[in-house]
């Protein structure tokens, strides 16, 4: 019996990935949703070790809606099952993230004022989703466009993040919002100060 039973198989290569570090593992039920040729500058680039689960879903959509468009994973990612990842608006996933089964990360969505009545044929909205190393986004989540989660930064199973999340901090709930900090972290100056700006 293997010692990873329920992992995914070591790939070399993946259909639709453009960049693929070493030791990649990905199961053969991923799937890719791009429009146009392979970018290798600004497509779906994955770095080493990452783990990709049953069902996940990339959407990269069409490079030439956004200059943001791009869906890069760092070392050592893994995005558990049926996950749906959006790098329509631009996704970033820093080194050592955790992300849960079903987690739904959004960077694109639907103008509801853009002049028609029907949403179909109202404008794309784009705005990029930065995840910072070692967080960790839990079971159910949803990841809204244009959200940053801090450096180890949690987020509770089952939330809706509609706002930034401090590095080391917990943030549950629908809105998501921040319940403590991390044991042994607190709230940085340095966040505090970045908060004020934006």
């Amino acid at each position: 019996m293997s010692e990873f039973q329920g992992f995914p198989p070591f790939v070399e290569h993946y259909s639709g990935v453009d960049k693929l570090g070493k030791n990649c593992r990905i199961s053969p039920t991923v799937s890719v949703m791009r429009i146009g040729r392979p970018c290798p500058e600004r497509g779906i680039l994955l770095g080493d070790e990452v783990v990709l689960f049953d069902y996940v879903r990339l959407v990269l959509g069409d490079l030439g809606l956004s200059p943001e468009t791009t869906l890069l994973m760092g070392n050592r990612v893994i995005i558990n099952v049926g996950s749906y990842l959006s790098g329509e608006g631009g996704l970033i996933i820093e080194d050592e993230v955790l992300v849960g089964p079903h987690v739904r990360i959004l960077s694109a969505g639907h103008q509801i004022h853009g002049g028609d009545s029907s949403i179909a044929r109202n404008p794309i909205t784009h705005k990029p989703i930065h995840i910072g190393k070692g967080a960790w986004i839990g079971a159910g989540s949803t990841l809204l466009q244009g959200v940053t989660i801090g450096e180890g930064g949690v987020v509770g199973a089952g939330s809706v993040v509609t706002k930034n999340v401090p590095s080391h901090a917990v943030a549950v709930g629908n809105p998501a919002r921040i319940k403590r900090y991390r044991r042994g972290y607190g709230a940085s100056k340095g966040w505090r100060l970045f908060r004020r700006r934006r």
